[in-house]
């Protein structure tokens, strides 16, 4: 028994040995070095790191800072004046809303891969720069995207003086009204496509009140009506052709 002790003492102690030269000597897997210039240099594992954590963030920058967020509730308002419930499904309307932001974005996207993506992949840039040039493409089509009264309100409540150019607006401050105006400006495409459809609805309860038909649901006799004008008019064409417009037009 004493001998089984004094083993496990002694692996105890081959195993906590390294992690107390690795606790005096520092982990060298995160350094950061003062770089010429003022500037800073990090080691691989940490821009690792650093990355792997920026990766989790990119779910919020799709939805925020993109034309994602006009375009799915679009398409949500849509499903729900014609009044075909989960058709199309949930996953549809996200991968046709996805695909259909690839495009929009698409000149954002090519700008910030060969003004920051490339240079840092070629090790001419760092980190912090290319992180930096990536932005101002996004900043531009915020910008272009935001109305000016969204943009004052959250200057006004973050106190912040007024921006002379682009470049003298914070994320911060750019990022909610540019949000708040995708919202508005969706609700107004949105209230747009109810129109025809309320019509519909309005004319075929009408006509059952007058046959008396009272107990039957209007909805199931107006889907018909509102599928076949929608697909007559070429609705998809319509409605997916104007919310591409409406972000190269703005």
């Amino acid at each position: 028994m004493t001998r089984l002790v004094l083993r496990r003492w002694l692996i105890a102690l081959l195993c906590f040995a390294p992690l107390e030269a690795v606790a005096q000597s520092g982990l060298p897997a995160i350094i950061i070095d003062s770089a010429e210039g003022g500037g800073e240099t990090w080691s691989l594992s940490l821009q690792a790191l650093v990355l792997m954590t920026s990766l989790s963030l990119l779910p919020a920058m799709l939805l925020l800072m993109t034309s994602f967020t006009r375009i799915t509730i679009v398409l949500g308002i849509l499903r729900t004046a014609m009044g075909t419930a989960q058709t199309p499904s949930n996953q549809v309307l996200i991968g046709l809303a996805l695909f259909l932001t690839m495009f929009i974005m698409r000149p954002v996207f090519l700008e910030v891969h060969e003004t920051a993506v490339q240079p840092f992949m070629a090790e001419t840039i760092d980190a912090e720069t290319a992180i930096q040039i990536a932005a101002e493409p996004f900043r531009a089509f915020m910008m272009k995207q935001t109305r000016d009264n969204d943009l004052q309100l959250f200057l006004n409540i973050s106190n912040s003086p007024a921006p002379q150019d682009i470049n003298d607006v914070s994320f911060f401050v750019l990022l909610p009204a540019f949000v708040t105006s995708e919202l508005k400006t969706a609700f107004q495409i949105g209230f747009l496509l109810f129109i025809p459809f309320l019509i519909i609805d309005l004319v075929v309860a009408s006509v059952l009140m007058s046959m008396g038909m009272m107990m039957l649901s209007p909805l199931i006799i107006s889907l018909p009506f509102k599928l076949m004008l929608f697909v007559l008019v070429d609705g998809w064409n319509l409605v997916l052709g104007t919310l591409a417009g409406s972000f190269f037009i703005s």
